[in-house]
């Protein structure tokens, strides 16, 4: 009885072992990870766990490791990057060598640790710390490694590991952000640090893309990088860089063990981003991300130049200088940069001095020359020797700063600071030195003028500012209310915010609360006071639209009150802001679900054809029952917006134009609006009306319903556009081919589908007269009387239209060439 009992017990054991995952502390050679088990590897202090896995919508196998505890897996690290297995064969084990390797369904090696120090006992493990280790366990040392993973990083800078050089043998650990979302093979975002081939040089972490330089922190300058003044002693971190004859390297330790924070290169966003783990809210939060801005952009303003971002335009030459192509230099390409009013002579080099500037990334290192030992003024005197010598600077800050850095060439990508900068001696002439003096006399004589003004007369002062800002916001309301037409009330009923209470809920319009940009500018999530989530879309001084298209979408949407169209809360206008308030929808815009291979999984039929129909009444509510007749357009999927519900919401009326009485048609010189939704009519001879809306909605529908975009559908289908594809499939009867493959539908929604593909088309014929009203459409889409057949659309086949972008004309172009504004298509 009890031998059964024993028997019987094994029995549920080994079963148990069989059909369940389990986890190993260490490899050994007798152990083995398999794909098809569920085997993984953890770590001792079960933070981190290594095994098989599958990314997204692949069907490759990976060996990765990710966070144990984690629920959303986050995978820091992947063995075999570019060499996925197809199936459930591959085996992770120590071979003969004493390597860790991954085998095939065949017994090829796949991936191998390739470590050229053999091991008498080898043993893997993976730390704590997320670093996968080969090492000898006869070592009394058990740190020290024969291979470890954090050697080889991906796109994740985990805390305790270095990026960097070792100069001795010119390995380099650098991070290259996945290829895609489901293909962890190296794509072309990539960062490391990198060294002047000359021996006496900065060394300092750059961002690529390709082989093009795309963000550089500036130089390390003893207590930070020079380009990023953020980067300071705080509560979660401690940072050091390490520069010798031997290495270089940046890394990090978290201060709080319980804390989880990592930067990861994101190839989506191209974006070097450092994340931490919010356990209340079950996600990662981004708590800085370079670039930051505008001026992050390497080498924006050229040689010579420098970028200031709360100045307009953000490029400005260096004193001294002058843009080199003065014309290009007016409409805002600073790719040719700046050259000197004076050239430098060579012969008269004594005559040369310095002017200083504060508060600047400094210059790129790839020409410098660094020598630690000297002080600033044998620096000075070493670069005014040197006629090839354009700038000079301490090379380290800390203390009364010590170390002399200069530069032999053009300066590129410097920017300023309002604080926290670097001081710079750029070069400069005799005749440009006394300039300078001149200037900053004149500047302290203004200052002491108005010191003795203000002294004498502050409380007139006081009392005129009072006044101006009175009248400044009294013209303000004057505009804001000046927005009637006949028949209009004269009360918009709009709130004004202040500056401060937007720079306040945006936290001075930060990076990471950036949700989007469009043609009228960036637009950045907010929170009020009252824990009212906003959106704040911001004229960009750069904006192809104006302060007129500021002014007619807040005189449009001010009383439009819909289910389907965004609701504007407010606006600000002061100085040189312009803002627009609206509330704020959570599900982003609708081309960010339709045209994205993992986010249009969640899009059902039901939820597409709620989006369908949503869009429809917005635009039976702007056409027939809003006060006044409003036309958009510049409809399309990126003005869109979702709600939580996946409700649909018209935004952005800059563009719009809206008529009174029985008008529904007009005329315009300039066409504006976006190629790939545009009518026909509207973009060859500048005739707008309801239909040209009704032609965009059918474009939309179309999208919607293929999950591909109208835009440069032609090139991948021997220049047949997708209106075209849909109407041959329709006419043909393989109307079913159009439907996009993610959508799993039971048959019952098969006759809605079809009529949706069917109503597009009839939205999108060649003559306007030919197309149905919206009023006529919102019946088609929810009945179920028999439809027209539709007459051949518009731009059936590409046409060889030359679209010349933000380009007006006095009268509407014939149908062989096309004026038109576009609106590149973005993310909102």
């Amino acid at each position: 009885m009890a031998t059964i009992s024993f028997t019987f017990f094994t029995a549920i054991l080994l079963f148990s072992l069989c059909n369940e995952s389990f986890a190993l502390n260490s490899i050994r050679p007798s152990e083995s990870i398999n794909s098809s088990d569920g085997t993984t590897l953890v770590s001792n202090g079960e933070s981190f766990e290594l095994g098989f896995f599958t990314p997204g919508n692949s069907t490759n196998r990976y060996v990765g490791i990710w966070y144990k505890n984690i629920p959303v897996q986050t995978v820091v690290w992947v063995a075999n990057r570019c060499s996925p297995i197809n199936d459930s064969s591959g085996l992770l084990m120590i071979n003969d060598t004493g390597n860790l390797v991954l085998l095939n369904h065949n017994k090829s090696v796949v991936w191998s640790t390739n470590s050229s120090k053999e091991a008498k006992k080898p043993i893997v493990e993976l730390l704590d710390s997320g670093n996968l280790v080969l090492r000898d366990e006869e070592d009394g040392n058990s740190e020290n490694y024969l291979w470890q993973s954090f050697d080889y990083p991906c796109d994740n800078n985990m805390p305790e590991m270095k990026i960097g050089q070792d100069l001795r043998t010119g390995f380099e650990r650098r991070l290259s952000a996945w290829k895609s979302w489901d293909n962890p093979c190296p794509g072309d975002f990539t960062y490391g640090i990198e060294l002047n081939a000359k021996i006496h040089s900065f060394p300092e972490p750059m961002i690529r893309r390709g082989k093009v330089k795309f963000y550089r922190t500036g130089p390390w300058i003893g207590l930070r990088f020079s380009g990023s003044p953020d980067l300071r002693p705080n509560p979660v971190f401690d940072y050091e860089f390490v520069s010798n004859d031997e290495e270089v390297y940046y890394t990090y330790h978290l201060k709080n063990k319980s804390v989880i924070s990592r930067i990861v290169m994101n190839q989506t966003t191209l974006s070097r981003q450092r994340l931490t783990w919010m356990e209340a809210e079950q996600s990662w939060k981004t708590y800085n991300s370079v670039p930051r801005d505008y001026c992050d952009n390497y080498g924006l303003c050229g040689a010579n130049g420098k970028c200031i971002i709360n100045e307009n335009p953000v490029c400005q030459c260096l004193d001294g200088f002058t843009p080199k192509y003065q014309e290009k230099w007016s409409l805002m390409d600073w790719s040719g940069g700046c050259v000197r009013n004076v050239p430098l002579s060579c012969e008269d080099k004594a005559s040369d001095g310095f002017v200083k500037y504060s508060s600047l990334k400094l210059p790129d290192a790839e020409h410098s020359w660094v020598n630690a030992s000297m002080n600033l003024k044998e620096c000075r005197a070493i670069c005014l020797s040197n006629c090839t010598c354009m700038a000079y600077s301490n090379s380290d800050i800390r203390g009364d700063g010590s170390g002399c850095a200069m530069w032999f060439s053009d300066l590129l990508d410097i920017r300023q600071f309002s604080s926290s900068g670097q001081d710079l001696y750029i070069r400069m002439p005799a005749s440009e030195l006394e300039k300078a003096k001149s200037n900053r006399t004149v500047k302290r004589a203004v200052i002491a003028v108005a010191v003795v003004i203000g002294v004498v007369c502050g409380m007139v002062l006081v009392g005129c500012y009072i006044c101006r800002r009175r009248k400044i916001t009294e013209e303000t309301e004057r505009n804001l209310m000046a927005s009637r037409n006949e028949g209009q009330e004269d009360d918009l009923e709009l709130p004004l915010f202040s500056l401060p209470t937007i720079i306040n809920a945006t936290n001075c319009f930060s990076f990471n609360n950036k949700l989007g940009e469009g043609g009228f500018g960036p637009v950045y999530k907010g929170m009020l006071e009252g824990r009212q989530e906003i959106a704040v879309k911001r004229l960009s001084m750069c904006s192809g639209q104006g302060v007129n298209e500021f002014m007619n979408e807040v005189k449009l949407i001010a009383k439009l009150q819909h289910r389907n169209l965004v609701k504007l809360f407010g606006c600000c206008i002061q100085g040189e802001e312009k803002l627009l308030v609206y509330e704020y929808m959570p599900n982003r815009s609708l081309d960010f679900f339709i045209f994205d291979v993992k986010q249009g999984k969640i899009l059902e039929w039901s939820t597409r054809f709620q989006i369908i129909c949503g869009i429809a009444r917005g635009l039976l509510y702007l056409h027939h029952d809003s006060r006044l007749r409003i036309i958009h357009r510049d409809l399309k999927a990126s003005n869109v917006l979702l709600d939580k519900e996946m409700n649909p919401k018209i935004s952005d009326f800059g563009l719009a134009r809206m008529f009174g009485g029985d008008q529904i048609e007009g005329n315009t010189s300039r066409v504006v609006g976006t190629y790939g939704y545009m009518a026909p009519e509207y973009a060859f001879d500048g005739l707008f009306s309801i239909k040209s809306d009704v032609f965009s909605f059918g474009i939309l529908v179309l999208e919607i319903i293929s999950g591909k975009r109208s835009r440069g559908f032609h090139y991948e289908n021997h220049g047949v556009t997708l209106i075209g594809h849909a109407w041959t499939f329709l006419k043909e009867g393989r109307a079913l081919e159009l439907i996009d493959a993610r959508l799993v539908e039971s048959d019952e929604n098969l006759p809605e589908v079809l009529r949706c593909i069917h109503v597009g088309l009839l939205c999108v014929q060649q003559r306007p007269v030919d197309r149905p009203n919206m009023s006529t459409v919102v019946l088609m889409l929810g009945g179920e009387s028999s439809l027209p057949q539709p007459k051949p659309p518009g731009y059936f086949m590409e046409t060889d239209c030359k679209l010349e972008g933000d380009h007006s004309s006095s009268k509407p172009q014939s149908s062989s060439t096309c004026d038109i504004s576009i609106s590149v298509l973005e993310p909102r």
